[in-house]
């Protein structure tokens, strides 16, 4: 059993960030300017054990693999940021390749979307897009197998792991994956076990999504796709109205905007995914502590908000069940996340809750032989 928790190389400065958000923004500027929006809503978060860390540092990333791997998790999967030969966010990454520190083991995930001004509202405005077609897919694997080459790179049947978060936005993906193969194969590997990550932009079948040249999927949680009704949509909706409607009077200058945000009971997704049939194909579960992009959305935010690491604990035990008849390297569970800080989706821990859903995770992968 091995269980990857996604990661967030987010947490350190960088030139482009600069630009677009101003001096020194990191992930770390949205989470801690957080306000609660209503009677009991956790925000803000603030990080305990680790601090407000910097991704540049050494001892930053060695504390988290020593902290995870405490805990049983057996890798990080980390976000990497292509395009078309320009890296973002890669500074963590690229120093835990080259110096071999932490010796933890890890995976990549292509997290091929364009960069919007999503965070104040502006998803119409791109940063920087995503452009397939001037893709190299031959310069792309190139970059990927030196990392692929790394000993601690997780690989499955000998192949090592990649995920595509995207996969139904490239245009010929089956093309892309002929020739992504064909490379790894010119760089001396077996293949490369590749996987979709089932998100609620996905559109392709399961079994379509395999015909096309994926290994597996991965199902990626929360999916807005698959979410239960909501108790304040229509509150929601109502706020909306308001809003526009003091818009159009001399009010808006000094009446405040109501929040416009959803909010979810988490046990209803526990018990919604533990209830869902098996997959047709091989599909990896992933499962999720809570969430709140409030901290990321002036408008709109999704808040899932949990405190009951047990019921966590519930929902990752039967992920691990889900998968122990498989293969011994695809008895894969995925958890979103180690670091997703700014989308109240975290590990790490935080004043208030300390290392409960930390603790809640060694516990249930005891059970399960999790490496540790």
């Amino acid at each position: 059993m091995k269980v990857i928790a996604f990661y967030l190389p987010q947490f350190h400065p960088i030139p482009e960030n600069d630009t677009w958000w101003g001096r020194g923004f990191t992930e770390w500027t949205n989470v801690a300017s957080a306000l609660p929006l209503f009677r009991g809503h956790y925000q803000p978060r603030i990080p305990a054990d680790l601090g407000f860390y910097d991704l540049r540092l050494d001892e930053s990333r060695i504390a988290q693999a020593e902290m995870a791997a405490d805990a049983g998790i057996g890798a990080f999967c980390y976000y990497h940021y292509w395009f078309n030969g320009k890296l973002l966010l890669e500074r963590p990454f690229n120093e835990v390749l080259h110096s071999g520190r932490p010796g933890f083991p890890f995976c990549l995930c292509w997290a091929n979307e364009n960069w919007t001004r999503r965070w104040d509202g502006m998803d119409e405005e791109i940063l920087i897009a995503q452009d397939y077609d001037s893709y190299d897919a031959e310069q792309h694997m190139d970059w990927l197998t030196e990392a692929f080459a790394d000993r601690r790179y997780i690989t499955v049947g000998g192949r090592p792991l990649f995920l595509v978060y995207y996969a139904d936005h490239i245009p010929e993906i089956r093309d892309k994956i002929t020739r992504w193969r064909r490379r790894a194969a010119e760089k001396g590997f077996a293949g490369i076990y590749l996987c979709a990550v089932k998100s609620h932009r996905f559109a392709l079948g399961e079994a379509e999504t395999v015909a096309l040249g994926f290994d597996a999927l991965v199902d990626f949680r929360p999916n807005s796709r698959r979410f239960p009704i909501s108790a304040n949509y229509l509150s929601r909706r109502a706020n909306k109205w308001f809003n526009r409607l003091i818009s159009l009077t001399p009010l808006a200058r000094v009446v405040p905007r109501r929040p416009i945000y959803l909010r979810y009971r988490y046990d209803e997704f526990v018990n919604g995914a533990i209830s869902e049939p098996p997959p047709q194909v091989r599909t990896f579960p992933c499962v999720f502590p809570g969430w709140d992009n409030s901290p990321r959305r002036k408008s709109g935010a999704i808040i899932i908000q949990n405190d009951d690491a047990e019921m966590f604990g519930r929902w990752l035990d039967h992920a691990c069940r889900s998968v122990r008849e498989n293969p011994d390297d695809e008895r894969l569970v995925f958890i979103n996340a180690w670091n997703e800080w700014a989308e109240g989706c975290h590990l790490e821990p935080d004043s208030r809750n300390g290392r409960r859903f930390l603790d809640a995770t060694r516990r249930v992968l005891e059970k399960h032989g999790g490496e540790r």
